[in-house]
């Protein structure tokens, strides 16, 4: 099925820098295919000792779609997953959103068959050592979703933050239909929505995230929504499409039939013990539209990020066979934040041929080490099929990108998967992030109509070689268990076990999740050494979503931020982690934290192998006897 990605662009304007990023990232990978001078030819990346340990940890989530073969384009997308601490207790326990049945409020009697229940979460307590337990009951999420009273709803994706500052993470659940904001209670979840105003209405809402959009100090939510779709404009599509062997048949539909949809932004206006939104999006900048009147957006995933390091949290949307958008953050201005739409201009709007794509999750890190100071942010978008994975690297400018996908290794590996969740992690602790990605086709039928896609797909992990290419596929029987063909979705990643190695989870679109254990540190890594970070900042935003963590060892500088919204519709987990190669390498020497206010850090580093946490103002590691309750 091909969504035809620039086919809807054609009533945007195409600015001179457009063209101008486009050849320039032409140029660059047509110069590296062509360079004499190369360096050596890098090792072989390092085995991935994954091992899938679902059923042994006690997760048995399976994700509904509700699909009764009416394929209605929701079924497609799955569902979220999030790493959090939610009970304060230490360690990462593990949410999933759930679709569920159709409800009959959202599709009608053609779509729905009235039994079951609709979709919600299930929330999953981890003990310490990586085996959980369902919890979903005893924490009220069970009579939210399903119990006496409960409103319909199809879940997509979810969003962690401690929204009213009292130190216990809440969540805020999309959807199709209503959103969800649950306020956490000492471990215990009530539901808020109504009283806050943050249900959304009737749209269907895909990612979300918190962060502080206008520097007072809170998080506001910030809400992406997809398409302005309904069944029944579903049901209207002509979606025949003949296979390839005999007969024909339904598909699902494409985005290019619908207009999109303008996102959400709810300012919060908390005051203790109460919590108070207001919706802002439109006065602060954040609709775009088409010359006919039309929202443009069809918003997938969000990066909140400071991309050009002037202490405000920017947006990074990606889009759906439209423009993606860069919401620069300009400030406050009485009481509301003001951004500017800069995709173009900034340069990460299109591919390099000046095309849109069909962009699903996104991520964003430093792939090397230029040094602290150094302008080399890259944006990592995962796209549709026959699109390769797009690379939006700083050339030394933080306003100015160009897609390295080509350059760095991703261009002919990554243009056959359609790929939803991408992150980037340290999987063998050498102190350079790699690449994950999970995919998996929307059509169900793909192998009958463009055979040889398949609709589950293989994850690709890309080992960071710090030399060129930058980034090498580490082969399928060097991958674990990641070598299992998936319907791959929701992508997080966390320590669950508390060995120091970054471990893994990715959901399916109407089928079981997958929880892949890091073995690297239990088969003995060779003398690995690593040091994790987790900050207590001050109230409201407690777990200093935004702050800038910066590790200096052996002259080489680590970079990361506390944020975690990334991939698609998921969330990862707070603390971050730092690999630190051998044992051989020199010990860190410090580690700098600028705190979402700007107050800048730096704070010694005790010894390696361990959980430092930083509490703001003091300068020095909080003593293990001493640690704050965890958030």
């Amino acid at each position: 099925m091909n969504r035809g990605a620039a086919g809807s662009l054609a009533a945007e304007a195409t600015p001179a820098r457009r063209v101008l990023v486009a050849c320039l990232a032409l140029f660059l990978g047509a110069a590296a295919a062509t360079g004499a001078a190369r360096p050596p030819a890098p090792e072989t990346p390092p085995p991935a000792r994954f091992t899938d340990v679902t059923a042994a940890a006690g997760i048995d989530f399976v994700h509904h779609n509700g699909a009764t073969g009416e394929k209605l384009l929701p079924e497609t997308m799955g569902g979220g997953v999030a790493f959090l601490d939610f009970d304060r207790d230490g360690d990462q326990d593990l949410l999933f959103v759930d679709s569920g049945r159709w409800p009959r409020a959202l599709v009608g009697s053609g779509g729905a068959d009235g039994s079951g229940a609709t979709g919600g979460v299930v929330l999953y307590a981890n003990d310490g050592s990586g085996h959980f337990r369902d919890v979903t009951t005893e924490t009220g999420l069970e009579k939210i979703f399903h119990g006496p009273g409960a409103l319909p709803f199809y879940g997509q994706g979810i969003a962690v933050g401690d929204v009213d500052g009292d130190g216990w993470v809440d969540l805020y659940v999309t959807a199709v239909g209503l959103n969800r904001l649950l306020r956490n209670r000492d471990g215990v979840f009530e539901d808020v929505t109504v009283p806050t105003g943050t249900g959304g209405g009737d749209r269907w809402s895909t990612c979300a995230t918190f962060f502080d959009a206008d520097g007072d100090g809170d998080l506001d939510l910030f809400v992406c929504n997809y398409l302005t779709w309904t069944a029944a404009a579903d049901r209207a599509v002509d979606r025949m499409v003949p296979f390839t062997d005999d007969g024909e048949g339904l598909s699902y539909g494409r985005p290019q039939s619908y207009h999109g949809a303008h996102p959400l932004l709810f300012r919060n206006d908390s005051r203790s013990p109460g919590i108070s939104f207001t919706q802002v999006a439109g006065e602060a900048g954040l609709f775009v539209d088409t010359l006919d009147g039309h929202p443009l957006s069809k918003a997938l995933a969000v990066a909140p990020v400071d991309i050009d390091r002037d202490g405000l949290t920017d947006l990074v949307v990606t889009n759906d066979t439209v423009r993606n958008f860069l919401f620069h953050n300009l400030g406050s201005k009485d009481g509301v934040p003001h951004f500017e739409e800069v995709g173009e201009l900034y340069g990460v709007a299109y591919d390099p041929d000046g095309k849109s794509t069909g962009a699903m999750g996104v991520d964003w890190g430093y792939l090397t080490d230029r040094g602290a100071g150094a302008d080399d942010l890259s944006l990592l978008v995962g796209n549709f099929a026959d699109e390769h994975t797009s690379v939006y690297r700083a050339q030394d400018d933080p306003t100015f990108f160009a897609d390295d996908s080509l350059r760095l290794g991703l261009g002919a590996a990554t243009r056959v998967p359609l790929t939803f969740g991408v992150v980037l992690l340290d999987y063998d602790l050498d102190g350079r992030l790699d690449l994950l990605q999970a995919n998996g086709h929307v059509e169900s039928d793909i192998d009958r109509i463009e055979p040889p896609e398949r609709h589950e797909q293989l994850p690709q992990l890309f080992w960071n070689t710090g030399a060129a290419p930058l980034l090498e596929e580490v082969p399928a029987d060097a991958s674990g268990d990641l070598a299992h063909p998936l319907v791959g979705r929701g992508t997080a990643y966390a320590d669950i076990d508390g060995d120091g190695d970054l471990d893994v989870v990715i959901t399916q679109a109407g089928g079981p999740a997958h929880l892949l254990r890091n073995d690297l540190m239990r088969a003995g890594a060779g003398g690995r050494h690593w040091l994790r970070v987790r900050l207590d900042g001050r109230a409201p935003n407690r777990d200093a979503l935004g702050a800038q963590v910066t590790l200096t060892a052996g002259g080489a500088t680590q970079r990361r931020q506390v944020m975690p919204t990334r991939s698609y519709l998921s969330q990862v987990e707070l603390p971050v982690t730092f690999g630190l190669g051998d044992g051989d390498v020199a010990p860190p020497e410090h580690v700098a934290v600028t705190w979402p206010d700007g107050f800048r850090e730096t704070f010694a580093v005790p010894g390696v192998d361990r959980v430092l946490v930083l509490e703001r103002g003091t300068g020095r590691p909080v003593p293990p006897g001493d640690r704050p309750a965890s958030r």
